[in-house]
């Protein structure tokens, strides 16, 4: 079944890398797809890409990856397990924030990896793509830990709301959190229900709530010490 799917995702993105739904194609490196295990029962959804995912045309690049690497090693998941993508596919100018018509053009390209894939569960991390993929305007501090059923992909999916790795890295408490809420992950695979006890924890930054989004994700902040890198 692998192969079937790897073709088809291989397909959709030589389809994708010549977009030019939106104005985002005119700076972009290169389109930033997707990548991952095709047959992946996790899918990981970020925002979009920032700069060091433009370059290296991949996902969560940098040290937002390495903590996900840890995390999810952490839980006995390899992140080579997991199908890892963004809601836009293209990186915003200056790194701001998507536009609705970005959006607008870039989601089908997401909703048809998930048809593709079939995850049992989607998290999606911060809250830009969970409003989304959710179709609810609530901020991650709200929601962050707390699975629902929602229909994506033509299917219904476990939506697992998580605390951005790349804010967790400036934030000592939220990585914490997103800890613990990444360890609930084993119990959604299996079937089990998330007992939806997690912390709550303010977020202090502008924009989406607890995603900085990638402008404020690459301003130079000295990182949390965490022996990884």
């Amino acid at each position: 079944m692998g192969d079937g799917r790897a073709a088809t995702l291989r397909a959709a993105a030589a389809d994708a890398a010549g977009c030019v739904r939106c104005g985002l194609h005119v700076g972009r490196t290169q389109v930033v797809f997707g990548e991952g295990n095709p047959d992946a029962e996790l899918a990981l959804v970020g925002e979009a890409p920032g700069f060091h995912e433009d370059r290296a045309g991949t996902p969560f690049a940098g040290r937002a990856r390495e903590l996900l690497d840890r995390l999810l090693g952490g839980i006995g998941i390899p992140l080579d397990d997991v199908y890892l993508a963004t809601v836009l596919k293209c990186r915003p100018p200056g790194n701001r924030d998507p536009l609705p018509e970005e959006t607008a053009a870039c989601e089908p390209y997401l909703y048809r990896q998930l048809e593709i894939v079939r995850p049992r569960v989607v998290a999606t991390l911060g809250g830009f793509a969970t409003a989304l993929l959710s179709g609810r305007a609530l901020g991650i501090t709200r929601v962050h830990g707390q699975e629902q059923e929602v229909a994506l992909g033509g299917r219904t999916v476990i939506l697992y709301p998580l605390y951005h790795p790349a804010a967790a890295l400036y934030t000592p408490t939220m990585l914490d959190v997103l800890e613990r809420d990444i360890a609930r992950l084993p119990a959604l695979l299996a079937g089990e229900k998330a007992s939806g006890d997690s912390t709550q924890v303010p977020y202090a930054a502008s924009g989406v709530d607890g995603d900085p989004g990638p402008a404020r994700r690459e301003r130079g902040r000295q990182p949390v010490q965490l022996g990884l890198f």
